[in-house]
C-alpha cells in the first residue's frame, strides 16, 4: 500500500499581493523548493491573503482542518512592522509551539544579514499539521528551509501526519535509527 499524497499548504501573507498590486514571489519560491527537494508524492494547496490576524487564523484552520495539509508553510508577516501578525496568528491556532524552528532560522539567516534578529518566525502544531512561518524574500525562504527541513519529516511522523521523503543531494532529512520507514 502506498502512502496518500501529502498535502502542503502554502500561505502567502501580503496586503499588496492579496490585492493584486504585487506579484507573489514567496509562495512560488516555496513550491519550487519542495518540487526540487521532495521525492515522495505531494501537492500544494496555495492561498494568498492580507496581513489580517483573523484572516490568517482562518486560513491556517482551513488548511489544517478542512484541506488536511500535514505541513503548512507561511511566507510574510514575520517582521516587526505594525501589520506583521503571522506569528501571533500561528500561536493562536496551534496547541504546541516549537520555538526551535524560529531560533534556527534566525541563526541561519544571520550568516547573510544582520537584520535577521528582527524576524519573529516560529512554528507550531495544530492537530496533525505542522505550521512553519518563513520570511517573505525568496532567497531567505531557501536559506530557512535548508536549515529547518531536515527535522520536518520526522516531526510529521511524530504527529502521525503525511510521510515525506527528500532527495539527500538537495536536503538531507533526518530520522533517528529507531524510526521505522513506512
Amino acid at each position: 500500500m502506498t502512502d496518500p499524497i501529502a498535502r502542503i499548504g502554502i500561505l502567502t501573507i501580503s496586503d499588496r499581493a492579496s490585492r493584486g498590486e504585487y506579484e507573489d514571489k514567496g509562495g512560488p519560491a516555496i513550491q519550487a523548493w519542495f518540487g526540487r527537494v521532495l521525492t515522495s508524492p505531494w501537492e500544494a494547496v496555495a492561498r494568498v491573503i492580507p496581513d489580517e490576524q483573523p484572516d490568517i487564523e482562518a486560513a491556517l484552520r482551513e488548511l489544517s482542518d478542512v484541506e488536511g495539509c500535514s505541513l503548512i508553510v507561511t511566507t510574510g508577516g514575520t517582521g516587526p512592522a505594525l501589520r506583521d501578525v503571522t506569528p501571533e496568528a500561528t500561536e493562536a491556532v496551534c496547541s504546541k509551539m516549537l520555538p526551535g524552528f524560529g531560533e534556527l532560522m534566525r541563526t541561519a539567516s544571520l550568516k547573510f544579514v544582520p537584520t535577521a534578529i528582527l524576524s519573529r518566525q516560529t512554528a507550531g502544531i495544530r492537530g496533525r499539521s505542522l505550521v512553519v512561518n518563513l520570511p517573505g524574500k525568496p532567497s531567505a525562504i531557501d536559506d530557512c528551509l535548508q536549515a529547518v527541513f531536515p527535522a520536518i519529516p520526522y516531526c510529521l511522523d511524530l504527529i502521525e501526519a503525511a510521510y515525506l521523503e527528500a532527495d539527500p543531494s538537495q536536503c538531507k532529512a533526518f530520522r533517528p535509527a529507531h524510526a521505522k520507514p513506512r
